[in-house]
């Protein structure tokens, strides 16, 4: 069997690869890249990660700066939102999180115990 698989400035997308199968049932092929190594980073405007100078940046604050100043509900509103809430942001961020399901409604009653 032959399959084509399209190549994007050097790359090929892992997605691309399903289409390879034993047959039609077939899942498709998979990567497994269990060190990382061998899979290609992107660029992000959430976060920033330099390892080898042991720099983790979200929208652009470094991680000791958030997890020393920012709580829970701030930082998860600076990834969604691109910016750290005011008072008046964080208030109804809070509030909507608080009245928020607790469970997906298509769970079955037994198995949310």
């Amino acid at each position: 069997k032959q399959y084509e698989i399209p190549i994007d400035q050097g790359t090929i997308r892992a997605t691309e690869l399903r289409k390879i199968k034993t047959d039609e049932d077939d899942f498709g092929l998979m990567t497994y890249d269990p060190a990382y190594m061998a899979t290609a980073s992107c660029k992000s405007a959430i976060t920033f990660i330099d390892g080898e100078r042991g720099i983790l940046e979200y929208r652009g604050y470094p991680i000791e700066q958030l997890a020393e100043h920012s709580t829970y509900l701030e930082v998860a509103y600076l990834l969604v939102q691109g910016e750290l809430p005011t008072k008046d942001q964080l208030d109804e961020w809070a509030h909507n999180v608080e009245s928020a399901p607790t469970e997906p409604s298509s769970i079955p009653i037994g198995w949310a115990s």
